[in-house]
């Protein structure tokens, strides 16, 4: 059989991205000489994040629609009428045995010429509540992976297959010692240890109520590992002290899970597949400020599961060393919580997805 030829688009934030890098490594892990291509954005963080881990990738002039009145959407038309000629170019000289799409601005142009040129498409949802373009593909491609139960809501039934969200390679090996973990953060290895997940680039309202609450942690010597984001580095790099780890980002997320004891963090998609994966009590502080307020989905599908605690962020300053408390003193909760969401975690995610895509290659 000839080596797999296959488009995966997935772009805009690391939420799309990271799980798109996923299901090309497990693909390359099972065929060596597939040819991967992958097509993002112009101008979007893919474009850079993609060839950084060996793959080519084409962009595509397409933007979102911004939700508040802006310059930008009179030129979004245009932007789409053109982004389908490119994927149909890109479409028609590739000669793609199947397609991919992960979300972000990309995927709908991609994935719509595609499944009109009768190849087959297969949609990777990471939400518990999609976004407006996967609800106009799911109509169209023949495969829909979902992370979450009760998705046939959204997508035909029969198109359905509950795989979970890719997370990177490293994070499904565990093994890794929670004290050693502990101290390669410099904090105390023999101590429960807080971790506050602000994302690559931060979360605003999650930094401010840390460092509203920093003498909170230091009188009660908490173990704070803090990642604040490069946004905001400059700005809370002064709140290091004996018990408190400032840094803008962490490359070593497997020794980051291992060190925690309980996560502070937003619940984006993969945030929250990795966190599973992690079985790790924690604190989800959804944000408002994203579509379809996916966020808050996400979060309340782990914690109908009792897997973890929400917290509104309109609620946080009221909230939050009520809900905080209530985790950080209750290790019997805590253990129990870790247990619940670890149930959930799905590390065989994208060779799941792989498995997918072999059989709509053979069909």
């Amino acid at each position: 059989m000839k080596p797999s030829k296959i488009i995966i688009s997935g772009g805009g934030t690391g939420g799309h991205i990271y799980p798109a890098l996923a299901i090309a490594q497990a693909l390359q892990a099972r065929e060596e000489d597939a040819d991967i291509l992958f097509v993002g954005a112009l101008g979007r963080m893919e474009m850079e994040k993609i060839p950084q881990n060996g793959y080519p990738i084409k962009g595509l002039w397409i933007d979102g629609l911004q939700r508040s009145l802006s310059l930008r959407n009179l030129l979004f038309p245009i932007k789409l009428l053109v982004s389908l000629v490119q994927a149909l170019v890109i479409i028609v000289r590739f000669k793609p045995q199947m397609v991919v799409g992960t979300g972000g601005f990309a995927s709908g142009p991609l994935l719509f010429v595609a499944s009109w040129l009768g190849i087959p498409a297969l949609i990777q949802e990471q939400n518990s509540y999609p976004g407006i373009t996967n609800k106009i593909l799911g109509k169209r491609v023949k495969k829909i992976a979902v992370a979450y139960e009760g998705m046939e809501r959204f997508f035909p039934s029969n198109k359905l297959v509950i795989t979970g969200n890719p997370i990177r390679k490293n994070l499904t090996q565990h093994g890794i010692d929670s004290k050693k973990a502990k101290a390669f953060f410099g904090r105390n290895p023999n101590s429960n240890t807080l971790v506050v997940l602000g994302g690559s680039l931060g979360a605003r309202k999650i930094n401010q109520i840390v460092a509203d609450h920093n003498s909170y942690f230091a009188t009660h010597q908490i173990e704070l590992i803090w990642q604040c984001g490069s946004l905001y580095y400059d700005t809370y790099k002064s709140y290091q002290n004996t018990n408190c780890t400032v840094v803008p980002f962490v490359a070593e997320m497997d020794q980051l899970y291992a060190a925690a004891d309980l996560i502070i963090s937003r619940s984006g998609a993969g945030t929250l597949s990795e966190l599973c994966i992690a079985g790790k009590p924690c604190l989800l502080i959804p944000s408002p400020n994203v579509a379809e307020n996916h966020q808050m989905h996400n979060a309340q599908a782990l914690a109908q599961k009792g897997a973890a605690q929400v917290l509104a962020e309109k609620d946080l300053e009221k909230e939050f060393i009520h809900a905080f408390e209530s985790l950080w003193k209750d290790d019997v909760l805590r253990e129990k919580m870790g247990q619940e969401i670890q149930k959930l975690g799905r590390p065989d995610a994208a060779k799941t997805i792989v498995d997918e895509l072999e059989k709509l290659r053979a069909a």
